[in-house]
């Protein structure tokens, strides 16, 4: 079988959308090597190079031209006789020949269409287009949570019957187990305190850090925080500089993978209180670290946490707080919540969702 990619976002994106594109192509390659894997986009980078040199994955450019990615792309893949053309970001290409091709999209969220204060009205114009036309055009759809795919059916009126959900996994270094030595260097190099808190994502409205920094206000548990800066960081800063926070809250900048991986580990617990999200992969990144967590009880990320992470009203800095605070003080049941977790999060391996793609893939060609 030949599966082509649009790659944009495997050589392009940093964060969620490219950690998708290449962690699949990642173990679909390692599990299924009797394929072939073919990226299609203008051009490479560094990022998944260590992918590309699995000798079943190929880069191929794309042909050259106004809109190519939206044009010529889906032709692209037929010219390479691709059996299947998946689009991993919510896309797929506007024009195709007549050359067989069956086509996946991968949808995850439709977070524009529920809190549309956090875009502007042509970025959601322009989303609601694209995803519409991908979902119409595509064979099947994988929504990559249960929310998701409510959604879909809610907002694209496209029947259950095309949807599959198949989770999303993370990065393998949260499933490795680092050395001493590094574990040392990487607490020395960011000058972490002895025990944190540990919040890691964009740093945006949507996520509520705000109200993370307002639960730890007047206690003496330190935050560490790593994740991109927005707008949205001055109202922190603002909020922590008011109360005289500076040397409570810490803000971690160039952080590497592994670096991040060995950050989960080492904190006390994992405050992730976002208002809504797609899937929220930082939540696995925990259970995978065996670090408690304290998410959300909305959208998709009681499907993420399992029944054993603890579950806050998003919109309540008392609740987040009384959270906190009883597991800060309570090691033994930080521990028995981090081992359940860590069972939990199996489900979200490599293996089982490189299986579950795997036979999307044979039941549309067949």
């Amino acid at each position: 079988m030949k599966i082509a990619f649009d790659a944009k976002r495997f050589f392009h994106n940093t964060s969620g959308l490219g950690n998708y594109s290449r962690d699949l192509i990642r173990i679909l390659s390692k599990y299924f090597p009797e394929n072939e894997y073919i990226l299609l986009n203008k051009n490479k980078s560094e990022r998944g190079a260590d992918i590309l040199e699995n000798p079943n994955v190929h880069f191929v450019e794309t042909s050259k031209g106004s809109m190519a990615r939206q044009f010529k792309t889906g032709k692209d893949a037929q010219k390479q006789n691709a059996d299947i053309f998946h689009g991993l970001s919510g896309e797929l290409p506007l024009r195709w020949d007549k050359k067989p091709i069956k086509k996946i999209v991968t949808i995850h969220d439709l977070i524009f269409v529920r809190y549309p204060q956090y875009y502007s009205f042509f970025d959601r114009k322009i989303h609601l287009w694209k995803f519409k036309k991908a979902a119409n055009s595509a064979d099947k759809i994988i929504a990559i949570s249960e929310q998701t795919k409510r959604d879909i059916i809610q907002f694209l009126k496209v029947p259950e019957s095309k949807i599959e959900v198949i989770y999303q996994g993370c990065h393998k270094a949260f499933k490795e187990q680092q050395s001493d030595d590094f574990i040392q260097q990487t607490r020395s190099k960011f000058n972490l305190p002895e025990r944190f808190i540990l919040n890691v994502g964009t740093i945006e409205d949507r996520k509520n850090l705000l109200n993370v920094v307002k639960a730890i206000k007047g206690t003496e548990i330190p935050l560490v925080v790593v994740g991109k800066k927005t707008k949205y960081f001055q109202k922190i800063t603002n909020f922590i500089q008011k109360n005289k926070m500076e040397k409570q809250v810490h803000f971690l900048e160039g952080v590497l993978m592994d670096e991040l991986a060995i950050v989960y580990k080492i904190a006390d617990i994992f405050v992730y209180p976002s208002f809504f999200e797609g899937f929220g992969i930082p939540v696995i990144e925990a259970l995978f670290s065996k670090t408690v967590t304290v998410t959300s009880n909305t959208s998709c990320l009681p499907e993420a946490g399992g029944p054993d992470s603890v579950y806050i009203d998003p919109n309540s800095y008392l609740d987040i707080q009384s959270k906190i605070k009883f597991l800060w003080d309570n090691e033994s049941e930080r521990t028995r919540r981090a081992d359940k977790g860590f069972d939990f999060v199996q489900k979200f391996n490599d293996e089982p969702i490189a299986n579950e793609l795997m036979t999307l893939y044979k039941k549309i060609i067949s």
